[in-house]
């Protein structure tokens, strides 16, 4: 047989237990703060109906699909995001009771060029949070403040909720006289101010044939600044009291008195009349959180309304509104602002053998422990304690345990805290309680 070499596809990667372990810490608090601001799980396949899929992308997202070889490979492919299986739920369950709040965290699979240090992979996990069934703010506002609550809750404290509305960039276009194709143009180049700067989606623009006027008035609205009201309030001027753009503003003016009064940190969110987003479909609102300085990473989570995009599976108009937590991003960001937590392992204590006949003994000493809400592991060879000791050391297990024959005939055990090295003999039944005051698990 010949030799297969282990190798793994670019843009995807192994989870070893000390990563796994802080990334399902992730997944565990993210779960509890959707189900706080009262959103439920669900679950969809990992494949849909390829032409489900491309009636919502279509053009260049269709290249970043990955085609199932199943029937000429246009029949399935793997999802390419949690918001399409969304709609096609909705779809199929007219009898939900709206408003709809569903959370949703599994894999999705896109065909794009991974760029690692930024945290974008080929393969990764999406924590996505929606509101279907209601066209009120005040539910663009809620997943806001969830965003905030998540990020501050994680130990990212230091980043700012950008928040904008579709509607004053479609003014935009509309006060510069520009078509659909040209205005979407404008919003895609605006959209990369962040990565390029300003001086960079000057270029964009000019490369694209857009005259000195355009240039202009897209780089005085790239420049606003002042409080949010006073932004506000330039930007309204620039766009000559446009009605969309006054509608648009209207709808941000009551997502930042609601985030207010929520009493979310007024330095962790702002209107940023540049932001744009780049999916076509966003009818409204749309947000994004970031880390100032550090442009590398990307947004660690980004959103915003889309009225129209449920109808087209449904053929009904249904309002929704919902953001992407890239769980991925932010573990990466976190690595390297060295905001992980610590703990190699979840097994708070390892019951050595202590010889063959022992056996009986390491695995009631393990069984009682567990019934007892401890997570327990067994050395399952007689080797000698020390070598049994450095494996604990080596996984990260704080406690370990041993009943040798005098321990035994006594009913008692040795307990060894691996951090301080020290140790003590106790009574068996007082053994769980002994070694949940040593960890911080098992509480």
């Amino acid at each position: 047989m010949s030799e297969i070499k282990p190798r793994l596809f670019k843009g995807t990667r192994d989870f070893l237990p000390e990563m796994m372990i802080r990334k399902q810490y992730m997944i565990d608090r993210l779960r509890v703060i959707f189900e706080r601001y009262g959103f439920e799980p669900v679950e969809t396949p990992a494949m849909e109906f390829y032409e489900i899929l491309v009636g919502k992308y279509g053009g260049e997202s269709e290249k970043l699909i990955y085609p199932l070889a199943y029937k000429g490979g246009k029949t399935l492919a793997l999802r390419y995001d949690l918001t399409v299986p969304l709609a096609r739920l909705v779809a199929m369950h007219p009898e939900l009771p709206m408003p709809f709040k569903r959370y949703q965290i599994q894999p999705v699979w896109r065909a794009d060029s991974p760029q690692l240090r930024q945290g974008r992979f080929r393969e990764f996990v999406q924590c996505d949070v929606d509101t279907v069934g209601t066209a009120s703010v005040l539910a663009d506002a809620e997943i806001i403040g969830m965003i905030d609550t998540c990020l501050v809750e994680l130990g990212v404290e230091r980043f700012v909720n950008r928040i904008n509305n579709r509607k004053i960039l479609y003014a935009i276009a509309s006060h510069l006289s520009l078509g659909e194709e040209e205005g979407t143009a404008i919003i895609r180049a605006m959209d990369k101010r962040d990565k390029v700067g300003v001086e960079g989606v000057q270029k964009e623009l000019g490369e694209s044939g857009f005259d000195d006027r355009v240039t202009d008035v897209v780089t005085g609205i790239m420049e606003i600044d002042g409080s949010d009201s006073e932004r506000i309030g330039r930007l309204l001027d620039i766009l000559e009291g446009d009605e969309a753009a006054r509608e648009g503003a209207k709808e941000v003016e009551t997502i930042l008195g609601a985030l207010a009064d929520q009493g979310v940190d007024e330095a962790r969110y702002e209107f940023d009349p540049a932001l744009a987003r780049g999916l076509d479909y966003y009818t409204g609102p749309i947000f994004e959180a970031a880390l100032p300085g550090q442009p590398h990473i990307g947004s660690l989570c980004g959103g915003g309304r889309y009225d129209g995009l449920i109808g087209r599976y449904a053929k009904r108009d249904i309002p929704a509104t919902g953001t992407t937590i890239g769980l991925d991003r932010i573990l990466a960001a976190m690595e390297q602002l060295n905001l992980l937590p610590g703990g190699r392992t979840k097994v708070d204590a390892l019951v050595c053998l202590f010889d063959e006949a022992s056996a009986d003994v390491t695995q009631g000493t393990a069984a009682l422990l567990r019934k007892a809400g401890l997570n327990v592991d067994t050395y399952f060879e007689p080797a000698k304690l020390k070598k049994q000791f450095s494996y604990a050391d080596k996984r990260g297990i704080p406690v370990v345990i041993v009943v040798g024959p005098d321990e035994t005939s006594e009913g008692k055990a040795t307990v060894k805290e691996m951090k301080t090295g020290e140790q003590q003999t106790v009574p068996r039944e007082s053994l769980a309680e002994t070694v949940r005051k040593l960890t911080t698990r098992g509480e």
